[in-house]
């Protein structure tokens, strides 16, 4: 089984609007080709009782006359103006008048209908190549175009919250004091292409945009092959993204610290460990999931609980960010590295 959602529905869109286009100009021009124009009297309506919604199904006969001779025949086709005894137009072929197809240029409708989707197609496409020349331009005036180099310091507990409950939501990482030290907050919500985000970086005063892709969502259901999540950023697959960037995560299932079982995380950036965390429940401050020990033990997606040195935390952030909203259990999109992972684990 294939789930597809986000920018692949492109895809299925472009093949949905190539059907209706091609069934529009084959039944527009080359089915009833030839085809003569006459009305015709509808005589019986056959309801298909098969059907989960048996009163939009049904398949009209009809009753027209050709040169003093009267015919019959069913229509491929229905409405709900139709009723019994209604006059509508068909087209019937001169050189076997028993040959009757509707006359009421539904083929128009499927053109009509494909081109629109692919206009939207296209001007999602184009509305994305800017938005991406103009966040990258933003970025460049800002100075803000690549990631701090890595600066260690005394580990430190933070935490990631992501917000729930709303179509804009973002991330957050906070300190014991529940001070923002790090956020993404969308700009700007769009259905038809990505979202615009501020990254900020409240310890060091700097902000840089962002194009956050619609996820993505490809489940197999295979022992072969792996799911996978993700989304793009900037244009580019997250995971990817972040490679690029030097960042590998080693994932691993686990369970304890009041909590069920759960992802651990370990963040490395060129190899060297710049990051741990492990997912929790919607409260990841400890003194708040002590106050709600049921919802507390249960791990939600978006939520976790880090360890790190690092100084600058945009990297480490944007890692986050990745897992929380792909749904991911490995840094490659999928499911299979977090199961090696555990047994890695285990074994030691």
């Amino acid at each position: 089984m294939i789930s597809l959602r986000g920018p692949k529905l492109k895809i299925i869109a472009a093949l949905i609007a190539a059907f209706c286009l091609a069934a529009g100009i084959y039944t527009t021009f080359f089915q009833s080709r030839g085809f003569v124009k006459t009305t015709a009297t509808i005589v019986d309506i056959e309801w298909d009782y098969s059907s989960a919604d048996s009163s939009d199904t049904f398949t009209p006969t009809v009753e027209y006359t050709v040169n003093g001779k009267t015919y019959t025949g069913k229509l491929n086709q229905s409405s709900g103006s139709y009723k019994v005894g209604k006059t509508i137009p068909v087209l019937y072929d001169p050189n076997d008048p028993t040959v009757v197809h509707g006359g009421d240029g539904i083929g128009i409708y499927f053109i009509v209908v494909g081109a629109l989707i692919l206009a939207f197609i296209i001007f999602s496409a184009v509305k994305e190549k800017q938005d991406r020349n103009r966040i990258k331009e933003l970025r460049e005036r800002s100075g803000q175009t690549g990631y701090a180099p890595s600066v260690q310091g005394e580990e430190r507990e933070v935490y990631f919250l992501t917000d729930l409950g709303t179509p804009k939501y973002g991330h957050r990482i906070e300190d014991q004091y529940r001070r923002v030290l790090y956020e993404a907050k969308m700009t700007k919500f769009n259905l038809a292409s990505a979202y615009e985000f501020d990254f900020i970086d409240h310890e060091h005063g700097t902000t840089a945009p962002h194009l956050v892709g619609h996820e993505e969502e490809s489940q197999w259901d295979t022992f072969l092959i792996d799911n996978h999540y993700t989304f793009e950023l900037d244009g580019v697959d997250v995971w990817k993204h972040l490679k690029e960037n030097g960042v590998s995560v080693d994932t691993a299932l686990d369970s304890g610290n009041g909590r069920l079982i759960g992802t651990n995380y370990r963040i490395l950036r060129d190899g060297l460990e710049i990051a741990r965390a492990e997912s929790t429940s919607q409260y990841p401050h400890e003194e708040d999931a002590e106050q709600h020990k049921a919802a507390g033990a249960v791990p939600v997606q978006g939520f976790y609980r880090v360890w790190t040195r690092e100084q600058n935390l945009d990297l480490v952030f944007m890692t986050l960010v990745a897992f929380a909203r792909s749904g991911a259990a490995d840094d490659r999109g999928g499911n299979y590295g977090v199961v090696i992972g555990t047994l890695k684990t285990r074994n030691k």
